[in-house]
């Protein structure tokens, strides 16, 4: 079957934007949870995505009909979606509008999972291994972030980090002040601006900014390893009742895998083209993230207890920041569920880690 191909914007949009304003009354809309639809049979499907290093790899599965190719074995269409906006994405999986959405885990548990809605991360794609960072001018320690005004985008994952590197060196929140700044603009203040001496972010900004004279990289992801995670997240419902939606979707990301792994040129530079940059560029970002080419070690991560206890470290997190709803009673107010076990709510689990997919697909290579 043939299918319309969306075009590749040369917009390139924020990746973890705060979720905060939207989920303050999360608790009291659960009624987006599932849907008939969403829990009937059927053979047409979508999924969306936004630019980031680790994402493009789906913007390029459905331009070069590789997705179209793995639908086909199921009898399925699948409609893969860019969508310019991350924030946008969300909703648009959180209403039911795409059956599957590229998020990273911490955005999938404070929305959509925290609306009520049952997600499966089906796909463990990467995590950030050094794409995101804290930089200092005129220090080159974390430990003289002290006293700082450190500017990030506030409740994201820069602000995760920010409270992961604190903790490091025994510090905590109230050793700084957090000043929220747009990621579009970080950047560009940091670097016009003496009295901005702290920052928190990711790439590309993370790699203009530790260019600044007297700047210096003093904590990034690549300590925190497997903490900020990106994801194919698929509704539960739509994917029990049409596993097809889900063998075609890991088969299809992991023939990318492949591509990936062999250092395929002409696919590197289509997915550098669409992200705006060049193969070069490109490269530099996926230095700094650790894709899961092997099917059998995002089996291993998802099987982990380490899985488990990274998901309660960020569910603390968002409770702390609010991020679960105003009428949270704590940090388990959401079930999130692996191999492992559940953390939380186990009669409101929400959020999902399954590796049943990926096992099928590596079963198959025997």
């Amino acid at each position: 079957m043939t299918r319309p191909s969306h075009p590749v914007s040369q917009f390139v949009a924020s990746k973890r934007l705060t979720l905060a304003a939207t989920v303050s009354t999360a608790l009291l809309v659960s009624t987006l949870a599932s849907t008939p639809l969403q829990a009937q049979e059927r053979d047409q499907f979508s999924v969306c995505w936004s630019i980031y290093a680790g994402w493009m790899p789906w913007g390029y599965a459905g331009t070069s009909g590789i997705v179209d190719r793995w639908a086909d074995r199921y009898d399925i269409d699948i409609e893969v979606i860019q969508v310019n906006d991350y924030v946008e994405s969300i909703n648009q999986f959180t209403s039911g509008n795409v059956d599957g959405c590229a998020m990273t885990n911490m955005d999938a548990l404070t929305l959509p999972a925290a609306s009520g809605v049952d997600s499966t991360a089906l796909i463990v794609g990467d995590y950030s291994d050094g794409n995101d960072g804290v930089v200092l001018k005129n220090a080159d320690s974390l430990e003289e972030i002290a006293g700082r005004e450190v500017n990030l985008v506030q409740f994201s994952v820069s602000h995760y980090l920010l409270a992961r590197a604190l903790e490091s060196i025994g510090l905590s929140e109230r050793d700084v002040t957090t000043i929220n700044t747009g990621d579009a603009d970080i950047a560009s203040l940091y670097a016009s601006r003496d009295n901005i001496d702290a920052v928190v972010t990711w790439n590309p900004q993370l790699s203009t900014v530790t260019q600044v004279e007297d700047s210096n990289l003093v904590f990034d992801s690549s300590q925190i390893p497997g903490e900020i995670l990106d994801l194919m997240v698929v509704n539960t419902d739509t994917l029990a009742a049409n596993p097809e939606l889900g063998h075609a979707l890991v088969g299809a990301w992991y023939e990318v895998m492949g591509l990936m792994a062999d250092g395929d040129e002409a696919a590197l530079t289509q997915m550098a083209e669409a992200a705006g940059t060049d193969l070069a560029g490109y490269q530099e970002q996926l230095d700094a993230t650790r894709l899961y080419t092997d099917p059998a070690e995002a089996i291993a991560l998802l099987e982990s207890q380490e899985l488990l206890d990274t998901m309660q470290r960020v569910a603390e997190f968002s409770f702390e920041k609010g991020l679960l709803g105003d009428m949270a009673p704590d940090a388990g107010v959401v079930g999130i569920e692996t191999p492992q076990g559940v953390f939380g709510d186990e009669g409101n689990v929400k959020l999902r880690f399954e590796p049943s997919f990926t096992q099928a697909y590596l079963d198959s290579l025997d």
